[in-house]
């Protein structure tokens, strides 16, 4: 029996546990409701200090263990990445009582053809955010509105292209939490269990 996309079976195998932290991710990038939808990306801030935010993911691709975020080019998190491409995205569903934790590294893309397309996809609203004269995290004498119009957003549109090589799966369940660590070596996965 298949679980459902809310609760993995009572007892999963490592292959279960897998299966329905992938189906969770594609329903994050697919659903703006779902819990995955809206990760916590982790960087190495400029300063060596550790920063998080929350971001949105924009898409994934299982095959090639890629999750697609948009940013503004002006933005910390691209200075950082650009840096140090390792990152880290954490995930949780209350509801699924899951929480998954990818890590990997991140390529910058803007001005390109893979900027270019994402952006020929965005909403004029989505476009509207990266119009703005003014870099994100400016000081400011008070809140600031996005600019109404999507014209030259584009220069500062930027596509962060994130290929996880681990992902650690925590699964809370009543009968006993259980811990899969998922590793990549090439093309080759890799499944261990862990202490919760």
């Amino acid at each position: 029996m298949d679980p459902s996309p809310q609760q993995p079976a009572s007892r999963p195998d490592a292959d279960d546990l897998a299966a329905h932290a992938l189906r969770l991710l594609a329903r994050g990038a697919a659903d703006r409701r779902a819990a995955f939808h809206t990760p916590t990306l982790s960087t190495i801030g400029l300063d060596g200090r550790p920063r998080a935010r929350t971001v949105v993911m924009r898409g994934l691709d299982v095959a090639e263990r890629l999750i697609r975020l948009h940013s503004d080019v002006r933005s910390d998190k691209v200075a950082e990445l650009r840096r140090d491409p390792r990152v880290a995205l954490v995930f949780y569903d209350a509801a699924a009582k899951l929480q998954v934790r990818a890590e990997g590294i991140a390529v910058v893309h803007s001005g390109d053809d893979v900027a270019s397309e994402a952006w020929g996809r965005s909403q004029p609203m989505a476009r509207a955010i990266y119009a703005g004269a003014v870099a994100p995290g400016t000081p400011a004498a008070g809140p600031q509105p996005a600019d109404a119009h999507a014209d030259g957003g584009e220069a500062n549109f930027a596509v962060i292209r994130c290929v996880f090589d681990r992902l650690d799966l925590l699964s809370l369940q009543a009968a006993g939490h259980r811990r899969l660590l998922l590793r990549w070596d090439g093309g080759d996965r890799t499944a261990q269990w862990l202490k919760p």
